[in-house]
């Protein structure tokens, strides 16, 4: 090949990928740094969900783009150390998953790489971006909305079961918004007349304790938390032994067994991030693409578990359930 010819080639082959990538890539391939405060085999759904966003930007995995993936197994303080790892990959996006731990963890290591979150809590509170429309700085991604849902997910509780007084409420320590989640959902619980008792669990040995003992209570509430979707067959498996109706934040819960469950799409939320990590990798900055928010959320049912309860549920309900699974 003349010299000529092979220089146009291998210029116009380096304007393919955008210039941030290229400054960080050793080769034209760019890797996506994938971190996750939970474990894989729970969550691959999401993962097909996340590289079908990419695809659907043009990027596929073993393809053009690589995805280098780090899971905390639920060990919320692994992260900082594996997003260590991620950054000296030389990344050209980092991707952080699995609530604000992640988020926070990613922050702290990015240094100007760009940034894309996937998270439950406020992200403007939590200093990841300015605000939402406008993120500024290096980062943006999905904010879940997971907070404001306590309430409607007691008020559904409620008409499940209409002589509802005591609701057990399962939350994460660990998660940065406990604190929030505590408060909005003990005021929530007061002004529907209903007493909340808080179990905390935070590890495995924590979660087996708890619900090995669980307290007198009508029903159950499981706060939003990745290390709980992560242990959904075990908290499903502990409300199915207590004869306890149960609501969840995601429909992956009702699917493996679960009464119900009231929240955004966890698969459409990481579809739509893959969608952001692969128009980053094509050159648009985070500070241009505002924060998105869930602008629909589902109410899913399981009535083979309802059934088994022995709950009546009522025909309001589920006219608004979006899937009922028999």
């Amino acid at each position: 090949m003349k010299r000529r010819k092979f220089i146009t080639l291998l210029g116009g082959a380096a304007a393919a990928f955008p210039l941030s990538v290229r400054a960080q890539q050793t080769s034209t391939v760019p890797v996506v740094g994938f971190l996750h405060s939970g474990s894989q085999a729970p969550y691959a759904q999401m993962v097909s969900a996340f590289r079908k966003g990419l695809s659907e930007t043009g990027f596929d995995d073993g393809r053009n783009v690589v995805i280098e993936y780090r899971w905390a197994d639920g060990n919320y303080d692994r992260l900082p150390e594996l997003a260590d790892e991620l950054v000296k990959r030389r990344i050209a996006v980092l991707y952080a998953s699995g609530g604000s731990v992640s988020a926070l963890a990613a922050k702290d290591a990015a240094r100007g790489i760009p940034l894309v979150f996937l998270m439950g809590s406020d992200p403007v509170k939590a200093g990841l971006v300015s605000s939402l429309s406008r993120p500024g700085g290096n980062a943006t991604g999905v904010t879940l909305i997971t907070v404001e849902l306590e309430a409607k997910r007691l008020e559904i509780l409620r008409q499940l079961l209409p002589s509802l007084t005591v609701v057990a409420a399962l939350i994460n320590p660990s998660n940065p918004n406990a604190e929030d989640v505590t408060n909005y959902l003990q005021s929530a619980a007061k002004a529907l007349g209903l007493e909340a008792r808080l179990l905390q669990a935070a590890t495995e040995a924590q979660l087996d304790a708890v619900l090995g003992n669980l307290p007198k209570a009508n029903a159950m509430l499981v706060g939003n938390d990745p290390f709980f979707v992560s242990q959904r067959a075990k908290i499903i498996a502990a409300a199915a032994r207590n004869s306890l109706p149960a609501i969840y934040q995601s429909r992956e819960f009702p699917a493996s067994g679960g009464l119900v469950s009231y929240g955004s799409s966890l698969a459409d939320m990481y579809r739509k991030s893959g969608v952001y990590v692969g128009q980053v990798l094509k050159g648009i900055k985070p500070s241009d693409l505002p924060v998105q928010r869930p602008t629909t959320f589902e109410l899913v049912i399981n009535l083979k578990t309802a059934k088994a309860l022995g709950l009546e549920l009522p025909t309001t309900l589920l006219a608004s359930a979006d899937e009922v699974i028999e």
